[in-house]
C-alpha cells in the first residue's frame, strides 16, 4: 500500500500506532520506505480496521470505545443507520452518531463505538450493521475472555 496513493496508509499497516514502534522499525517489519508521522500516533482502538475485537484478562466490568472514519465510495447521497445485533450477552454497544448522511462520493464522516459491561460467558460476538435500505455493511464485534490459570 502506497502512502502517496493512500495518505491513511499508515493506519492500515497498524505499526505506527503502538508505542515503541518507529519508523526505523516500521522499514524492518514492512519492507518497504512508509514512515510513522507524529499526526498518525494515537490509540491502537482508533485504527480503521473492519472489526472490533477487546480481549479481557477476567469476567470484569469494562468500557472501551472505538473512533473510526468511513469512506463514501458508494451512491453520492446516501444515509446509512446503525444497527446493532446480538447484545443480550451482557455487553452495552452504542454508536455515535447513529446515522451518517453522505452528501457526496468520497466524503468521510467520522462514528464512535462503545462497547461496555460485564462478560458473562468466555465468548461474546455482536454486530454493527450500517444499512442504508439497499446495501449493508456487517462489521464483527467480538469480546473475549482469557482465564489462563
Amino acid at each position: 500500500m502506497s502512502a502517496k496513493k493512500n495518505p491513511e496508509a499508515e493506519f492500515a499497516y497498524g505499526f505506527c500506532v503502538p508505542d515503541g514502534y518507529n519508523t526505523k522499525l516500521l522499514h524492518l517489519v514492512i519492507g518497504d520506505n512508509s514512515s510513522c508521522s507524529r499526526a498518525t500516533k494515537g490509540a491502537i482502538f482508533d485504527l480503521n480496521y473492519p472489526s472490533f475485537a477487546i480481549l479481557l484478562s477476567s469476567f470484569k466490568s469494562f468500557s472501551q470505545v472505538y473512533h473510526q472514519t468511513i469512506t463514501n465510495v458508494g451512491s453520492p447521497t446516501s444515509m446509512y443507520k446503525a444497527i446493532v445485533t446480538n447484545t443480550a450477552a451482557g455487553l452495552r454497544i452504542k454508536v455515535n452518531p447513529s446515522v451518517l448522511a453522505f452528501t457526496s462520493v468520497g466524503q468521510k464522516l467520522s462514528f464512535a463505538l462503545t462497547i461496555e459491561g460485564m462478560p458473562n460467558k468466555d465468548l461474546i460476538s455482536a454486530f454493527l450493521v450500517w444499512d442504508d435500505g439497499k446495501f449493508q455493511v456487517r462489521r464483527p464485534i467480538v469480546v473475549a475472555v482469557s482465564t489462563d490459570d
